[in-house]
């Protein structure tokens, strides 16, 4: 790979890390650069992961080092989401191969929805409505698994149970989903290392800028709160799944088909 072609995947990556950071979907950036970049779609997908590890990774470190993250609670839903992935990754030749490429626009206008129309989203605690537990047994590996087989959006679903169901604050919940994100991203990378699918340069190029992306999108999260998160992940969700629909979005569409059916 070139250097300028190495260039322009560290900017796809510090994009999808800001992103990320704060929406989920930042996939949805860097998985086309890549395959423009001349990887095959498995390829793409395992070299993303090695990305995605250091963009979680990074925004996962900013929180910690602000106090939002409580290690003795989050351990376990990272570990089970770590677990999850795996099992994800393994499962990719049986997964509904046309099936989870025709919904995932409706699954972003979903997403898009429930943050346009949730109620006023802060730091105050709501009621549990179950324990971190009982997340960890349950919402954290299931995520865990969709984000080892396909992917886009795990960010935001693991925001949403923790938001919903887990009666976490706005930031607490962000910090939680990037922690969980990071152990589902590390499982199914170590999957994909195992078959030998990573490009070892484009990823550490998309990592790189990943983890400045990250870095620099956690920050603005923790000084603008709900103010900056709750449009972002309106619109960028809403736009993902606009050009997945159009007829312009195709390309896309037939490029994550050809993913499963390699």
């Amino acid at each position: 790979m070139t250097l300028s072609l190495l260039a322009l995947l560290a900017a796809a990556g510090f994009v999808s890390g800001f992103v990320d950071a704060i929406a989920g979907g930042g996939g949805l950036i860097t998985l086309p650069a890549l395959a423009l970049a001349g990887l095959d779609p498995v390829a793409a997908v395992a070299t993303n992961k090695l990305g995605a590890v250091f963009g979680s990774g990074s925004s996962t470190l900013a929180f910690h080092r602000a106090g939002k993250i409580d290690a003795r609670t989050m351990a376990a839903p990272a570990f089970a989401a770590l677990v999850g992935s795996a099992f994800g990754a393994l499962a990719l030749p049986y997964a509904p191969r046309q099936a989870l490429v025709d919904a995932l626009p409706f699954v972003l206008i979903a997403v898009a929805l429930y943050f346009a129309f949730a109620p006023p989203l802060d730091e105050s605690l709501s009621r549990a409505r179950i324990g971190p537990r009982l997340y960890a047994l349950t919402f954290a590996p299931a995520i865990g698994f969709y984000d080892g087989v396909f992917g886009p959006g795990a960010g935001s679903f693991y925001m949403i149970a923790l938001l919903a169901l887990a009666g976490c604050g706005l930031i607490s919940a962000m910090a939680g989903a990037r922690i969980a994100n990071f152990g589902s991203n590390l499982g199914s990378l170590a999957i994909y290392a195992f078959g030998g699918h990573i490009v070892v340069a484009a990823g550490l190029a998309v990592g790189l800028g990943a983890f400045l992306g990250a870095r620099l999108g956690a920050g603005s999260a923790l000084r603008a709160g709900a103010r900056l998160v709750r449009p972002l992940i309106v619109v960028v969700s809403v736009a993902m799944a606009l050009k997945l629909a159009s007829a312009s979005g195709a390309p896309l569409r037939e490029w994550l088909s050809a993913l499963f059916a390699g």
